[in-house]
């Protein structure tokens, strides 16, 4: 092995030290406990299989991933939407307007979840009762005691936050579009619209695989935001996966059961990126 490799491997040993001790091993012990009756302070007994059978007729657990499924295909398709209506109109030539605009979309991305999870839920609780008593519209009441409106409020805190992010993708797609593309078509007759379905949208297509890979993987694993607007209530219906597997965890403190739900939920999530992956690259190349 040469100097320059060892200085090489040198360098990335903590890296690599850090992954195996903050990644590699806690997975596969938890794999291990999985199969285990874990309290969090010790193994009483090896179990098996027995608590990915009972996960089966885990009724509450079953529901929590149909409810977060729900809210993943509802925020995807609105983060995507507005992340690129946005990206659009900032890339217009507004002048000092387009650099404002941005500022304000990507804000609420760098508010943590706990934070806006609090702020939203002010708005849903004081804001909307307020608005609802000047309008007499019973719209505006009770959005985090229904399952429906908590569903949507949920749906509604997420696409605030992570639109902006998305944003930033799509707007360096777009300005990497070249110009003499547009300036045929433009030549060609066609206007703005038809410029972007038949010129720039096609171009843009790895963005939706970058943007589409990064809401789903996150929307799948929200939490704080959850726990801080709605703390999966009301009665737990509106608890994702993520809220059902650490309260089995940490209130149940049934860590061997939670840890069987934890690696079921990384297969799903698994699955479902890989496919994503597969369906848009795809897409890429017959473009």
């Amino acid at each position: 092995m040469t100097f320059k490799n060892r200085t090489y491997w040198l360098f990335l040993l903590p890296t690599l030290l850090a992954l195996l001790i903050v990644l590699v091993l806690p997975f596969f012990q938890g794999v291990y406990y999985s199969f285990t009756e874990y309290n969090g302070f010790q193994i009483s007994e090896f179990v098996g299989f027995q608590n990915y059978i009972d996960l089966i007729s885990d009724s509450e657990f079953l529901y929590s991933l149909q409810f977060t499924a729900g809210f993943s295909v509802a925020s995807v398709i609105g983060i995507n939407v507005i992340g690129l209506g946005f990206a659009v109109l900032v890339t217009q030539k507004l002048g000092k307007v387009s650099t404002l605009f941005r500022t304000i979309y990507f804000m609420p991305n760098l508010i943590g979840g706990i934070i806006l999870g609090f702020i939203w839920q002010f708005i849903f609780l004081k804001a909307f009762t307020g608005m609802a008593d000047i309008t007499g519209l019973d719209f505006f009441r009770g959005w985090l005691s229904d399952t429906q409106t908590g569903f949507w409020g949920l749906v509604i805190l997420f696409v605030w936050q992570m639109s902006g992010y998305i944003m930033v993708i799509y707007v360096s797609f777009l300005n990497n579009v070249p110009k003499e593309l547009l300036e045929a078509a433009t030549i060609d007759g066609a206007n703005k619209w038809q410029s972007f379905w038949r010129v720039k949208f096609p171009l843009i297509i790895p963005a939706f695989t970058v943007s589409l890979f990064l809401t789903l993987s996150n929307a799948f694993k929200v939490y704080d935001q959850n726990m801080a607007l709605t703390a999966g209530g009301p009665f737990g219906s509106t608890k994702m996966a993520t809220m059902n597997i650490y309260d089995t965890a940490f209130k149940v403190q049934d860590m061997g059961y939670a840890q069987s739900k934890a690696i079921v939920f990384l297969i799903i999530i698994t699955l479902i990126s890989v496919i994503q992956l597969y369906i848009t690259r795809k897409k890429e190349t017959e473009l």
